[in-house]
């Protein structure tokens, strides 16, 4: 991993030069929960300018990092920009402000302000995003048993992202384990964290340890609890607009 990594910014240099501003890792790999083979090295990078050109001179390093290294392209952004999106990406902002490590440069990310209201407004939306795409997959899919199982073993990933997120949200600090994390999500939703965890072994494993169809619909009214729990954290009519 660090020899990759390191390659990764010595190409980074070479194709940006003095454009190049930062290059930060993020997610699991500093989290402690990175699994070889199975978790991403995911990277962001910050520029001192962007246009066309610019971009066209990192292209071949992007490139070399998604088809030779499998690895997801790293995310690229102005410092400025980093820092007004946070509201939009509180997400992905918290996750990398909480667990990075700068490989090259200066630390774009130590001082952002990320807006907990919008956090937890976010962690909803995607959780009855990902709850719909579900029941639409069930839909199209019918009883096709590998489709549904392949949608099962895709979900849980970004699952577990918004299970942590949603005990970020209800003013907890998540564990780093995701079996923790489901335990301690059925304690305050009553979602069952033996679903959750028969999901993310499966995806580990390989194997199913329950029939793949009960596990989709329970998978499913997994989520519609937790959505319940966090909708009833904040109720909608107590919203108001800045300055209303």
């Amino acid at each position: 991993m660090e020899g990759k990594l390191a390659e990764l910014v010595s190409r980074l240099k070479e194709a940006a030069g003095k454009n190049l501003e930062s290059v930060v890792l993020y997610g699991s790999a500093v989290r402690g929960d990175f699994h070889p083979g199975s978790s991403d090295l995911n990277v962001m990078c910050t520029l001192v300018n962007m246009n066309l050109h610019e971009l066209q001179q990192l292209a071949p390093v992007v490139q070399w990092w998604t088809n030779e290294m499998k690895e997801p392209a790293p995310l690229f952004f102005l410092t400025e920009e980093l820092r007004r999106s946070t509201d939009v990406f509180a997400i992905e902002s918290l996750d990398i402000k909480k667990f990075h490590r700068v490989l090259f440069g200066k630390d774009p990310v130590a001082d952002l302000e990320i807006p907990m209201n919008l956090h937890r407004v976010e962690v909803e939306h995607e959780l009855r995003l990902l709850l719909l795409k579900l029941r639409q997959h069930a839909l199209l899919s019918g009883k096709n048993e590998l489709e549904l199982g392949a949608i099962l073993r895709k979900s849980i990933s970004s699952a577990r992202t918004l299970l942590r997120h949603t005990l970020l949200a209800l003013g907890e600090e998540p564990p780093v384990a995701a079996t923790e994390v489901f335990a301690r999500i059925e304690q305050l939703t009553g979602a069952s964290a033996e679903t959750f965890s028969a999901v993310y072994a499966q995806r580990e494993s390989g194997v199913w340890k329950k029939d793949p169809f009960a596990l989709y619909d329970e998978f499913m009214h997994a989520l519609e609890k937790v959505i319940v729990k966090l909708d009833a954290a904040v109720p909608k009519k107590e919203w108001k607009r800045a300055g209303a």
